[in-house]
């Protein structure tokens, strides 16, 4: 089993499904030291723009935490290691104790100053938060 941190379209849970990864848990999880940005450009639409995390010391990202049984699944839906690289890193769960989880971050060279992503993406990241604090999805 290994933890994942997801802060983008796979805070939704019917989006994980879809891409054939099983999780067992999902909860909220804190990136410290991090802050959410939409500057990853689509290859799909030149007009839209997806999530990215950059690092910023006074920053925080609240996101999803799963246990999942197999990272490589989502390898392909990221564009990995094309689009997306694989990193890990220490996030804080609710009880404050932390744990190492896998996050995909933007290859840099697949990032720029985009369009704002659109509705319907951006609505996949509002259903973590049932889970998240409301001046976050705010």
């Amino acid at each position: 089993m290994i933890y994942y941190f997801a802060y983008g379209s796979n805070m939704d849970p019917d989006n994980m499904r879809q891409r054939g990864v099983e999780f067992s848990k999902r909860e909220r999880a804190i990136l410290r030291g991090w802050r959410l940005i939409f500057n990853k450009t689509s290859s799909k639409k030149p007009d839209e723009s997806y999530a990215n995390i950059v690092r910023d010391e006074r920053s925080i990202v609240e996101g999803i935490l799963y246990l999942i049984l197999d990272i490589e699944k989502l390898d392909d839906y990221e564009g990995y290691p094309d689009h997306y690289y694989r990193t890990r890193v220490r996030v804080e769960r609710r009880d404050w104790t932390e744990i190492e989880a896998f996050v995909y971050i933007a290859n840099p060279e697949k990032t720029r100053e985009c369009p704002k992503p659109s509705r319907e993406y951006l609505n996949h990241l509002l259903k973590g938060c049932e889970l998240l604090s409301e001046d976050y999805c705010k």
